[in-house]
């Protein structure tokens, strides 16, 4: 399988809890390549667009109002099958459905302070990490430890 991208923001109420680093960590156990990475608090106009999916729905201003409420750190990881894994680190949605051991699972109980976002789909991570990151930000690096990563 080829490697592939996704993004992935913790949110504001991540920041504030002082989760970056442990939910940082689960990726990098994983055994994920971070390329991108930086921290800021979003415009109205990046969230909008973020979640334009959602645009007609009756709780998009409250999740515009609070992706802009404070800082968010967006990232993007590399890896085999990273997307469908990503997801699957995360846990659902709504965190009280989350299974334990999952990042909502663990450190999370209300959807609307679920700690973290991650892509869905290949096309999805394309146009969020296209809308959070110019080219320019991301790195193509190898680890030192890549043939520990995956065969190959």
């Amino acid at each position: 399988m080829a490697a592939e991208r996704t993004f992935v923001a913790i949110k504001p109420d991540g920041v504030q809890r002082g989760l970056v680093g442990e939910i940082l960590g689960r990726f990098e156990r994983k055994g994920f390549k971070l390329v991108g990475l930086k921290q800021l608090t979003p415009s109205r106009e990046l969230a909008e667009s973020h979640y334009g999916v959602h645009r007609e729905r009756p709780f998009f201003a409250g999740l515009v109002d609070f992706i802009t409420s404070g800082p968010v750190v967006a990232m993007v990881w590399e890896g085999d099958g990273v997307i469908a894994s990503a997801r699957k680190l995360i846990g659902a949605t709504k965190p009280l459905e989350a299974e334990p051991g999952t990042i909502r699972g663990d450190l999370a109980v209300n959807i609307g302070r679920n700690v973290i976002h991650g892509s869905d789909a290949p096309e999805t991570a394309q146009f969020e990490i296209g809308l959070w990151f110019q080219a320019s930000e991301l790195s193509d690096w190898t680890p030192s430890d890549q043939g520990w990563r995956v065969e190959g």
